[in-house]
């Protein structure tokens, strides 16, 4: 007896390598809805950090998303944390803080991670790959082994990620 089912083709890995106080990464949250939106449990959008020196609060923004990761609300912290990337820049950790606490999370756990730094090789690892595989600015994808730079321009990135997914889904 022959099973005509097809193995179920497993979900596209996009890697979103981000700057959590980037305001070029806030606006590709948009594009990163909209794939989650078109593509579902299909597509498997990974943050990676690549906190960027310039901005002062980006590395222990990373850290701060890997304990909410820790608490199982990696993404929507690192989206709330986004939308007040200007906050950031101004006030600082005490905002790392607030969103936690706004998400029911652990805020004290927060505190507490950053100061002990049991996120820091994570964040050092993602930065390291991230400049290994020639990764600039942000925000930066890949997917299916190509790199897709929107540091400079996001104009047309969406489309190009889709273009791929849907080639490595079989669309």
């Amino acid at each position: 007896m022959s099973d005509s089912t097809t193995a179920p083709v497993p979900p596209v890995v996009l890697e979103a390598w981000f700057d959590l106080q980037c305001p070029d990464c806030l606006r590709a949250l948009d594009d990163v809805r909209a794939l989650r939106g078109k593509y579902g449990d299909r597509l498997d959008v990974q943050l990676r950090h690549f906190p960027l020196p310039k901005n002062k609060h980006a590395y222990a923004a990373a850290q701060a998303a890997e304990e909410a990761a820790a608490q199982g609300e990696g993404w929507p912290y690192a989206e709330a944390l986004l939308t007040r990337t200007r906050e950031l820049g101004e006030r600082g950790e005490p905002v790392l803080l607030e969103v936690a606490a706004e998400l029911g999370l652990d805020a004290e756990e927060f505190d507490t991670a950053l100061i002990d730094g049991r996120h820091l090789l994570t964040v050092d690892a993602d930065e390291a790959e991230g400049r290994a595989i020639k990764v600039t600015g942000t925000p930066t994808y890949v997917i299916g082994g190509e790199r897709l730079d929107g540091g400079r321009s996001q104009e047309g990135l969406r489309e190009r990620i889709e273009a791929i997914a849907d080639r490595l889904l079989g669309a």
